[in-house]
Formats: C-alpha cells, sequence, structure tokens
C-alpha cells in the first residue's frame, strides 16, 4: 500500500518575503474553488472585513494551489480569494503544490480548524468524508488534523444529533460542548427534551452537563413525560462518582444502572466502532 504523504509538506512556511522564490502571481480567473473545502458558510461581514485589510495591507500568505486543466484549483485559501475579489484584486500571490483529493480536503480541514473558520457540524462531516471517501481510520484522521482520536470519535457522533439540533449548532446557537453531550444519548427523545431546555433557558455548556445527569436512561422511569411534574431522577452521588471515573478511565462513556433495592445492576460501556472497542479491551486487559 502506498504510504500517504504528510500534509506538511504542502504547507507553505514563512512570510512571502522567505518564500518569495517559490510564489507566483495567478490571475484569479484560472482559479476553480476546492470540491473538498469542507467550510459551507463564510461569515460575510469577517469576509468584507479581510477585505479592507487586504486593500491596506495586500494578501500576507499567499494560497497554495494545484494545477487542474488548463487552471488551478484552491487547496487552501478560498477564504482569502474570495476577500481578494471583493478588494477588486485581479491577481494573487501563490504556492504550487501536487496534492491528492484526500490531501486538499485534509489541509482544507485543518486550515479552517486553526483559524476557527469552522463549525463542529462541518468539521464532523469532513471527518466523514476523510474516512468513507479515502479510507481513512479515526485513528489516522485524528492524526492528519491534530486532534485527538477519542475527540475526534465525539465530533462524529454529532451527526447523530436530530436535523433541528445540528441546525443550532450550525447557527451557532449551541456550543460544540452541548452538541457532544446531546450525542451522548441514544434516545432522541431525550435529546430534544435536553435541546429545548438549552435553547428556553439559555443554558451553558456546564449547566447542561449537569441536567444531562439527570436525563440518564434508568433514571427516568418508564412513561414519564420529561420535564413534567413528575419527574424526579439522577443517580445516588456514589454510584454518580464511579460512573464517572470509569468513563475518565476508560475515555468511553459507561453508564451504570441499578437494579431496584439495591440488587445488584448493569453496567454499559458504549464504544464507537470495532477500533474503539479494541481500545477499550486494551485499556482493561493491559496494567
Amino acid at each position: 500500500m502506498e504510504k500517504r504523504k504528510g500534509i506538511r509538506s504542502l504547507i507553505p512556511t514563512g512570510t512571502l518575503r522567505e518564500r518569495e522564490e517559490t510564489i507566483q502571481e495567478v490571475p484569479i480567473t484560472e482559479l476553480a474553488p476546492s470540491p473538498y473545502q469542507p467550510r459551507a458558510k463564510v461569515d460575510e461581514s469577517r469576509l468584507s472585513e479581510l477585505a479592507e485589510s487586504i486593500k491596506a495591507h495586500g494578501i500576507l500568505q499567499p494560497l497554495i494551489l494545484r494545477r487542474s486543466g488548463k487552471g488551478y484549483q484552491v487547496i487552501a485559501g478560498e477564504r482569502r480569494l474570495r476577500a481578494a475579489m471583493l478588494a477588486g484584486l485581479t491577481r494573487v500571490p501563490a504556492v504550487i503544490r501536487e496534492a491528492k483529493d484526500h490531501e486538499m480536503l485534509e489541509l482544507a480541514l485543518v486550515e479552517n480548524l486553526q483559524r476557527e473558520d469552522i463549525n463542529p457540524m462541518e468539521a464532523a462531516q469532513a471527518y466523514q468524508r476523510l474516512m468513507d471517501e479515502f479510507g481513512l481510520t479515526q485513528e489516522e484522521v485524528a492524526s492528519r488534523v491534530g486532534k485527538s482520536r477519542p475527540g475526534v470519535a465525539n465530533t462524529l457522533r454529532m451527526l447523530n444529533l436530530p436535523a433541528a439540533v445540528q441546525t443550532s449548532i450550525r447557527e451557532g446557537k449551541l456550543e460544540e460542548g452541548h452538541g457532544k453531550i446531546l450525542a451522548s444519548f441514544d434516545d432522541r427523545r431525550i435529546m430534544m427534551v435536553l435541546w429545548r431546555r438549552i435553547i428556553k433557558r439559555g443554558l451553558s455548556v456546564k449547566q447542561t452537563s449537569e441536567m444531562a445527569a439527570k436525563l440518564l436512561p434508568g433514571n427516568v422511569p418508564r412513561g414519564t413525560i420529561l420535564g413534567g411534574p413528575n419527574f424526579s431522577g439522577g443517580l445516588d452521588p456514589n454510584v454518580q462518582d464511579v460512573q464517572n471515573r470509569i468513563t475518565q478511565l476508560l475515555g468511553a462513556k459507561t453508564r451504570i444502572r441499578p437494579r431496584p433495592r439495591g440488587s445488584g445492576g448493569v453496567v454499559e460501556i458504549h464504544y464507537a466502532d470495532w477500533e474503539d472497542l479494541d481500545r477499550i479491551y486494551q485499556r482493561i486487559a493491559l496494567p
């Protein structure tokens, strides 16, 4: 199997002046957007601010391009390109690189994550594309984008959220932390109840986490109307502490379901895929 080239080789280092021998001015008319751009929406006000900065100071970091037909595709710098067009430029500084499709997506994703120009749902979709279209594992995705494997796994779980919740995250009404807490539930009914409470009450991530602990399956009596006057729940504090410690120890969502009258119970350990299950097994089996 061919060894994948690291994306670091595609990223130009240094300022324009330090690398001016590798930079060329490319007509904007010869550029086409990347089909692998993970960011679906651009903040127009921030784009206008960048355009004003370009008018005053020029483009301080060159775009990264790859040849495509008679022109070029933008690997990284699509936001700078759009701002340059707003500023009235006809040419942009650029570095030409050879890049495969998966490398284009990786680099665009890394650039957006570093600049915080991408929301969590767009990141989740990009991670999934790297896995589905290019056969990368969660571990490989994490390595390429500079994230931890559990972090990537938790972000991917947000793709299972109801559409209304995903929209709230895209629109910035919910933080990534809110989304990860909601994605920890298997019951979409509970997801929606908690989501409505977050929106209505403006709950912080910490407040959401505390409320989520009370909504864990096993604490909600069958037939209970969540949020109604007959709702009560919550694990015994000692059991909750053990549950939290097991979760931290294994790096996996864990649920303890005590049986009535203290007659034992069940411990559930959740895993994302076979790779995650093997990781948990190794954590348990090896001292």
